[in-house]
């Protein structure tokens, strides 16, 4: 069931999205190496909690950590931990859900520590590029595979690999609603979009291979070859017009 949001809910959840970016600012402007990730989620969740919202990712399915927390080859779900210490070089996907006031704002960003890689710095543009790709396609009468295609698209341009194990969602009250937004396929297939649906975009790329293996903590998601892999995401409302992005740090 699509859950479509009347104009209410959708100010609610610019809320929530407007916090969920700012705190997702507050991890990118902490991770400097020599941080732990364990000490990044204890920022990011004190600053939700003191502007009146909550981590729904703490407790969910049984995630122990507050935020995901993904370094390198650590694609998605990757569990704050005192032992995993940021150092000049790495790259680190910090995925940031707040819940404020019933409803969720969803946004990933991968960010530099110090100075990266010439292929760090690709392979992040080629993910954030794609992200855009999928959101301008975020338009009334689109369908889901619009976006997916989009974002495919773009990532095998860049000769980058689209994760296909896990993909995006809708959002709203619920942190994972429908529809599934997968990050390829077929334009012009899946859902049609409609005025007032709000979705999670979100492009996931490993280096060189789609195939991701779970480790043993049976929540941290890497590359099957150790390359690196990269995660951006918006939480975005189908309006009447232009795509709105509800995860920006000011409306």
């Amino acid at each position: 069931m699509i859950q479509i949001k009347n104009p209410t809910e959708l100010k609610l959840m610019l809320k929530a999205g407007e916090l969920a970016a700012q705190a997702l600012a507050q991890a990118g402007k902490n991770a400097v190496a020599g941080i732990s990730t364990w000490e990044l989620d204890r920022i990011v969740n004190d600053y939700i909690v003191s502007h009146g919202g909550h981590s729904p990712c703490k407790g969910y399915g049984g995630f122990p950590g507050h935020n995901c927390f993904s370094v390198n080859e650590e694609l998605i779900h990757g569990i704050p931990s005192k032992k995993k210490i940021l150092k000049e070089g790495d790259i680190i996907s910090c995925d940031i859900v707040a819940e404020l006031d019933g409803f969720m704002g969803d946004n990933t960003k991968t960010f530099r520590v110090g100075k990266v890689s010439e292929e760090a710095e690709r392979l992040m543009k080629a993910t954030e590029e794609a992200l855009y790709k999928g959101i301008e396609q975020a338009v009334a009468g689109n369908r889901v595979g619009d976006i997916s295609h989009a974002v495919q698209t773009h990532v095998e341009s860049y000769g980058y690999a689209v994760v296909k194990k896990f993909i995006g969602h809708g959002v709203g009250r619920e942190m994972h609603e429908d529809p599934e937004v997968p990050n390829y396929g077929k334009a012009g297939r899946g859902p049609r979009l409609t005025p007032g649906m709000t979705i999670a975009i979100e492009p996931m790329v490993n280096s060189h291979f789609p195939e991701v293996n779970i480790l043993g903590d049976k929540w941290t998601v890497v590359t099957t070859d150790g390359s690196l892999s990269c995660h951006f995401e918006h939480t975005v409302a189908i309006t009447n017009s232009e795509p709105l992005i509800m995860t920006l740090e000011h409306h």
